[in-house]
């Protein structure tokens, strides 16, 4: 499964590699965090750590596999 998180603001280079899994890149004001994920406990532990390091998830969706 593909996901995208829509971050609210820059996230910094710190709160970037706090998510190795995932590719990163900033649009409109928003950190775009988006990759592969293999079970649904990995995305739990993704929003668990969004929420730890206190970031804002503003949308979080599913994407097409390619």
């Amino acid at each position: 499964m593909r996901f995208e998180m829509r971050i609210d603001g820059e996230m910094s280079q710190t709160f970037v590699k706090a998510f190795p899994e995932l590719d990163h890149v900033v649009m409109g004001g928003q950190s775009v965090l988006f990759g592969s994920v293999g079970e649904p406990s990995e995305l739990y532990g993704l929003l668990l750590r969004c929420q730890s390091l206190g970031l804002h998830v503003i949308e979080m969706r599913q994407l097409p596999d390619a």
